[in-house]
């Protein structure tokens, strides 16, 4: 395994436990571009998602933050279009940790968070020292400070962070012309570069604008990726058992339905998601707990999907013991070779090892392990989140109809 090699050696684990889904083997929301490229005859990683395209002139494919195949299921009655189209199709996994920016990036790439660098919504800052480890956010593209302040660092730039080339890239070097229609503020930001650079990217603020926006870029033969995040955004605020989400989907789904009836005829469409979510109901924070702030020098990642970095000279196994002790069935605690071992982050460049925690902790259940050293109350406070491996976090949908 590529830039483990400096890693203890431990044998793979023989299963992941019961409430939480192994991932491996499954076909992949990495996959699915790669799918896209193998249809279009232009080369792509090993990574599928199982589907058969055809052969097409044109492809739509439609991202929905947040849209997990078990809420989706759970909540069909709010979309008729979504529920006609899921009963011949078979969800994807996303990788782990099942977030946004790793997302994201393994969908534009083909490639797992331990090649692309996008591990987690927050990551160490490897250039940051290991008395005062500092945060980069891998969805705004910002540096922050950890609990020890320190001196600020410019954000990175996305394009060494992550320079293996996307799907859209190679899309574009085979003649075939690529669209990306999301807001305006995705135009040209980090994670964007990172992971979806080499389109055009037409701006368009709401859902009925973007729709309009990608019938208008496949009256030509190319391929059209449309991404919409306020799904997610409902269910982190409300949680994806809310009215509020249920609504969402709705206006969702009428206008999927809309993009089916105008696209030209024989265009591939494909819907798929970044990440499930899960509605947490328990807490334990870091910096309340004594037996788990000791000797740690930093908590990156999210509430759902923690990358715990100790202080120099701490003794990783006690460490562990602890956080095991204290946080018991509420969250799986891996140290960081056991987690390597199990492919969690696919193949781990040794650029990229800094960034992975001494300990890996997912969270099982409903619960989240927080640090309000370092995140905000609003974040600290949302219903619905995700990063962790159950099957509402990991499982989306993978959509494949024509119009």
């Amino acid at each position: 395994m590529t830039g483990a090699g400096s890693l203890p050696s431990v044998p793979v684990l023989p299963a992941f436990p019961d409430d939480l889904t192994d991932p491996r083997g499954r076909p992949q929301l990495a996959g699915v571009l790669a799918d896209v490229a193998r249809s279009l005859d232009v080369p792509a990683p090993e990574a599928t998602a199982g589907l058969d395209l055809g052969r097409p002139e044109r492809v739509c494919v439609v991202l929905v933050d947040g849209m997990g195949d078990v809420p989706l299921r759970a909540r069909t009655g709010h979309a008729p279009t979504l529920r006609s189209l899921l009963a011949g199709s078979t969800p994807v996994v996303a990788g782990y940790p099942t977030t946004t920016a790793a997302s994201l990036a393994a969908f534009g790439t083909g490639l797992g968070a331990g090649s692309t660098g996008l591990l987690g919504y927050t990551v160490r800052d490897p250039r940051s020292s290991a008395a005062a480890p500092s945060l980069v956010n891998l969805v705004s593209w910002t540096t922050q400070p950890g609990p020890v302040p320190a001196a600020a660092l410019e954000p990175p730039d996305p394009r060494t962070w992550q320079p293996h080339p996307t799907a859209f890239e190679r899309f574009a070097a085979a003649g075939h012309p690529v669209t990306s229609v999301g807001p305006l503020r995705f135009a040209g930001s980090g994670l964007t570069t990172a992971g979806l650079r080499g389109s055009t990217y037409r701006a368009a603020e709401t859902l009925g604008q973007r729709v309009d926006a990608t019938i208008a870029a496949l009256r030509h033969p190319g391929v059209a990726y449309l991404y919409w995040g306020d799904l997610d955004k409902a269910g982190h605020h409300h949680g994806w058992e809310s009215a509020e989400w249920g609504e969402e989907l709705g206006e969702l789904d009428h206008e999927l339905t809309r993009l089916l009836r105008r696209l030209p005829a024989g265009t591939v469409v494909v819907v798929t998601a970044d990440h499930g979510m899960v509605d947490v109901t328990g807490r334990t924070d870091v910096a309340l707990v004594p037996e788990l702030s000791a000797d740690v020098a930093l908590v990156a990642g999210e509430p759902r999907a923690s990358h715990v970095h100790l202080a120099p000279g701490a003794d990783v196994d006690v460490v562990a013991t602890r956080w095991r002790d204290v946080l018991a069935d509420d969250a799986w605690v891996l140290r960081r070779d056991e987690a390597v071992a199990l492919g969690l982050f696919g193949t781990l460049e040794a650029r990229n090892e800094p960034m992975v925690g001494d300990l890996v902790v997912a969270a099982r259940g409903r619960h989240a392990v927080v640090d309000s050293r370092t995140q905000t109350a609003a974040g600290i406070a949302l219903i619905g989140m995700h990063g962790s491996l159950t099957e509402d976090e990991l499982a989306v949908p993978a959509i494949v109809t024509s119009a």
